[in-house]
């Protein structure tokens, strides 16, 4: 393995952790209905646990409310069922077979809890690129041992390993305080 090859690895993980967050914080609700926030409840689908979006479709109907229409009729119970269910603290109401899930406003403490729950998955973000780095760099101290590459490229390789990781740290950043702007704007 070349000192490249380690770079480029240590990169695409680092960024696939960036957007792990972005996925994970997609999911956490704001003042702003989405339908990203009913992506991980489960509907039992004939004897197996599916996501929503995999019997129904999913849509922002107004302001304030996600419209589900199952696509077998039969579903629209067990749909109504999982989301009354789910830890989101929402109650669907059905009109025909459509499901209506209005998203009550949030009040100052609950957004207040929901920016600590950001930051901890802002945290844990941030030590999974810490986690990348270091592993890159015992790569390139292996490399060093094994006598594959020498002490100056070593050198050069991890400084350019901590500035992508100072890059994806300032990057985690800047999506922590545009998701606190977004839950904190009433």
């Amino acid at each position: 393995m070349s000192v490249a090859e380690v770079r480029q690895a240590a990169d695409q993980k680092m960024h696939k952790s960036i957007d792990s967050l972005r996925t994970s914080l997609s999911r956490i609700r704001t003042g702003r209905p989405t339908p990203a926030i009913l992506d991980h409840v489960q509907v039992d689908y004939y004897g197996s646990m599916v996501p929503i979006s995999q019997v129904a479709n999913v849509t922002l109907l107004d302001a304030r409310t996600l419209g589900v229409s199952p696509w077998e009729k039969s579903m629209a119970q067990p749909i109504d069922k999982a989301i009354r269910e789910s830890d989101l603290g929402l109650n669907p109401s059905m009109v025909g077979e459509l499901i209506r899930v209005p998203m009550p406003p949030l009040s100052e403490e609950r957004r207040r809890e929901l920016t600590k729950v950001v930051k901890g998955e802002a945290e844990h973000a941030k030590v999974a690129v810490r986690n990348l780095r270091r592993e890159a760099n015992d790569q390139l101290k292996k490399m060093l041992k094994d006598k594959t590459i020498s002490e100056d490229d070593e050198r050069r390789a991890q400084d350019e390993i901590q500035k992508l990781t100072d890059r994806c740290i300032l990057e985690i950043d800047k999506i922590l305080a545009a998701k606190e702007q977004e839950i904190m704007t009433v």
